[in-house]
């Protein structure tokens, strides 16, 4: 006797037979029956205790009673009345037959006038019982009997979980004590099979105690309806309403097909596998499906934790032959339920070991295939079991999976179309932006672009792009919106930048040139050209590595932070000009000088906005990121100082005079300050790093809402030794010896391969510059490893233009043999004039 159930368990024989015939258990009330204590018939053949000449037919299903006959301790037969339930095998727990009889237990008969028998209410059309205060059956009226399946003289006394023999049946037996014990109706609703039907029912078991005329409670009526069609219909527009609401709440593939198998777990199954065709590559059309069939699990779903059940896990594929539901239903088109027993099915099952294991071991009885098929397309399969169900699928459960999963396959369709779509744009997003920075002699650069988390692609953009003289531009900008608009609109923005850092413009110039870009851009998209149809932002900045100056301007964007050596990042002010499309309004410039081995960060808002914390929490999380850059590589760079003005970094002369004698480049060199300054170490690692750094500490896990473009450039000066300067008298007669002097200097920096070519160069520049030029005209020549560039500036703003000379012409040959010799050519204009330049391959001929 447990204390959770205070009643005599030998009130009613009870044995336990494996599914071999041997007795595993035997109760003290199958002793007062028949004399044989348990120790001398269990572990022994139940076949024993039977006579032989009276033995009854082999249970057959899943619950058997009859009358056989026993042999009693004695030797006498006794004749008996038995009900037996059978439990299939689970897990660990083998298969068994729980057989009961019940007891003459001596109970008086009721008079009439007893609460008990007259509540029995045995002409009533509803199914009544009456259990005593033992919780054993006293009466039941014909209607009970006929849901029980068995007669009231056969099973009176006994236990409602002895007749049933089901968990449901023990879970009413423990609602049954508490109206017991507390004397308060309750309603129980559950799902089970009564008498011999094969299907189960929804039953709403109504419990009320039964007292006497002093209010004494002397047991419990019970009363069942069935109320299976008001339940199926019920829980069919359940799963309905569940479907549409809990199906397709991304555009995520996997997380679909997990949302299908929520579903249908446990409303309609016990265990649900998800199971989709891989899309065909390029958007190609489907082949016509033929077995075996490969298939990739998406998702499952079990009522035990951890799918157990499962033989593949997500995201593996598994192939499946001719005879197996999934490929069956696929090649079928339509619905396919069966037993587990079939005969094609357990020729299947025979090839797989591990899956008939998994059968075998939880039972699983009938299965359920339904393709996923939207838009003329098959997606793949949905397969349904059971096994803690006893029921097997029926025609209204097939209708039911076939509205479900006809959901959910155009969620899934929509879901693999936005990611081919998506897949798309990111590739245009990709060709847009610059795959590799190029390596310059001015800044060692290392960026991170990262797409919105829903819309895939946006306006973002960022750009190193090397200009004339070893100067480099840097560039970010931020176009309004997302999607596959704004992300070709940033791409023209892009271009157009590019195509105006090819001229040189300064910063200031050129955002207000991109500005009336953007203006045509809105009125090309159908607005009226006010603002805010096409809009965008911008930070523009020139930096020059022979001055170490950087010029920069921006319009509504975010300004930069730097990071001097050995100091704390902190942001630029720079003035700021409107954002782009506005039109009309100015935009300016700031310059400021840069120590060798500053660090500028240049970003978008996506970066430091954020519904979690205002734009100025984000900016300081910016700077504490990026003052760890400091520290990082300190200890690494050596000691950088502050560098020289341009009037200190390169080397002076006046034609005819000597020029100075070149330093080694590796050498520490004066600066201003008197500090030393060597050439930085090689730190695109530390500068990606600190790029990781800075999205870990201000981006969240599961994605940003906007898209970020992070660009990080740390400056490099170029070596005094490098450049060469000289002051060119107006005086043609001397374009001789600064020919003799560039020839002198190359063969000083060991570059005497290009000194015929450079001759050449300098030698029509600055003819040109003395014969069409303003004066003061001077001569630069400033290299590296591998590009050795001309300038000749002066004070006319009037640029040279390359044409081609007729055979009878004089002149006009300089700048075609200019462009010839040279890498590349072209003029900028200054605040003082312009300056043509060329620049010579170093490694042409190597």
């Amino acid at each position: 006797m447990s204390p959770e159930y205070p009643f005599d368990e030998a009130a009613t024989a009870r044995a336990v037979v494996d599914d071999s015939g041997v007795l595993v258990e035997w109760n003290a009330g199958a002793e007062r029956l028949l004399g044989w204590p348990g120790a001398e018939v269990v572990g022994r053949p139940a076949a024993r205790l039977l006579v032989a000449d009276a033995a009854p037919r082999p249970p057959d299903g899943i619950r058997w009673h009859g009358t056989v006959t026993l042999r009693h301790r004695d030797g006498r037969h006794v004749r008996l009345w038995l009900v037996a339930h059978h439990r299939r095998p689970f897990k660990d727990r083998p298969g068994h037959w729980l057989v009961f009889s019940p007891l003459d237990n001596g109970t008086p008969r009721a008079p009439e006038d007893d609460p008990l028998a007259t509540a029995a209410l045995i002409q009533s059309p509803c199914a009544v019982a009456v259990y005593d205060d033992r919780l054993r059956l006293r009466r039941v009226n014909a209607a009970m009997a006929d849901v029980i399946g068995l007669p009231e003289e056969h099973i009176r006394g006994m236990r409602i979980a002895e007749i049933g023999g089901r968990p449901q049946s023990e879970e009413l037996e423990r609602r049954m004590l508490q109206v017991l014990t507390t004397g308060q109706p309750a309603d129980v609703q559950t799902y089970l099979r009564t008498g011999g039907e094969e299907r189960a029912h929804a039953w709403l078991a109504r419990m009320a105690p039964v007292t006497d005329p002093e209010g004494r409670v002397r047991g419990v009526c019970l009363a069942a309806h069935d109320v299976t069609d008001n339940f199926l219909a019920r829980e069919r527009l359940q799963i309905v309403n569940e479907a549409s609401v809990r199906i397709g709440t991304t555009l995520d593939v996997t997380r679909t097909a997990q949302e299908l198998a929520d579903v249908f777990v446990p409303a309609l199954a016990d265990f649900v596998s998800v199971d989709l065709l891989d899309p065909q590559e390029h958007g190609e059309p489907p082949a016509p499906l033929t077995a075996p069939v490969r298939l990739r699990r998406s998702a499952h779903r079990s009522v035990n934790p951890s799918a157990p059940e499962a033989v593949i896990e997500p995201g593996r594929h598994e192939t499946y032959p001719e005879g197996s539901p999934q490929t069956d239903s696929l090649i079928a088109g339509h619905t396919i339920v069966a037993a587990l027993s079939g005969t094609e099915i357990e020729a299947w099952l025979a090839t797989d070991a591990v899956r008939s294991d998994r059968v075998r071991e939880f039972a699983i009885h009938s299965t359920m295939s339904v393709p996923i098929q939207a838009r003329g397309l098959t997606l793949g399969v949905a397969v349904l079991r059971r096994f803690r169900r006893p029921d097997p699928f029926t025609p209204d459960d097939v209708l039911l999976a076939e509205e479900v999963t006809a959901r959910a396959a155009v969620c899934i369709d929509n879901a693999r179309r936005y990611s081919r779509e998506r897949e798309t744009a990111l590739a245009l997003q990709r060709s847009l932006l610059p795959r590799h920075l190029p390596r310059t002699a001015a800044v060692d650069a290392a960026s991170r672009y990262l797409p919105a988390a829903r819309a895939g692609v946006g306006g973002d953009w960022f750009d190193v792009i090397p200009l004339s003289g070893m100067r480099v531009a840097l560039v970010v900008g931020d176009v309004v919106g997302q999607g596959v608009q704004a992300s070709a609109t940033m791409g023209r923005l892009r271009t157009a930048v590019r195509t105006l850092a090819d001229i040189d413009l300064a910063p200031d110039e050129l955002l207000t040139h991109l500005d009336d870009l953007v203006v045509r851009l809105s009125t090309e998209a159908g607005g009226d050209g006010s603002p805010g149809e096409v809009g965008a932002t911008c930070l523009y900045a020139v930096y020059d590595p022979v001055s170490r100056r950087c010029t920069l301007a921006r319009a509504g964007h975010p300004p930069p932070v730097v990071v001097e050596p050995g100091g704390a990042a902190h942001q630029i002010t720079l003035p700021n000009g409107p954002p782009l499309g506005v039109g009309g309004l100015p935009f300016e410039s700031a310059e400021l000088e840069l120590p060798e081995g500053s660090v500028l960060a240049f970003y978008t808002d996506g970066l430091t906005e954020s519904k979690e914390r205002d734009t100025e929490a984000g900016r300081r999380l910016l700077l504490a990121a990026l003052s760890t850059y400091t520290e990082s590589t300190t200890s690494t760079a050596g000691t950088t100082g502050t560098a020289s003005t341009a009037g200190t970094t390169s080397t002076e002369s006046t034609a005819g005079a000597a020029s100075t004698a070149p330093t080694d480049s590796s050498a520490p060199t004066a600066a201003a300050d008197g500090t030393a300054t060597v050439a930085p170490a090689d730190h695109d690692a530390s500068l990606d790093e600190t790029c990781d750094r800075v999205l870990r500490a201000l981006l969240p896990v599961g994605g940003v809402a906007d898209d970020v473009a992070l660009l990080l450039a740390r400056t490099r000066g170029l070596p005094a030794s490098q450049v060469t300067t000289w002051h060119i008298p107006p005086d043609p007669a001397l374009v001789a010896p600064i020919r003799k002097q560039v020839v002198e200097q190359l063969e000083t920096w060991g570059l005497q391969e290009a000194a015929f070519t450079a001759e050449l160069v300098v030698s029509e520049l600055v003819t040109n510059a003395i014969r069409y030029g303003a004066h003061p005209i001077r001569l630069r020549l400033i290299h590296d490893d591998v590009t050795l560039i001309c300038e000749v500036s002066d004070t006319s703003h009037t640029a040279p233009h390359l044409r081609r000379a007729k055979s009878w012409d004089e002149g006009g040959r300089g700048l075609l043999l200019v462009a010839q010799l040279t890498q590349r050519w072209g003029s900028r204009h200054t605040s003082e004039g312009k300056t043509i330049w060329a620049e010579i391959d170093l490694l042409a001929d190597v």
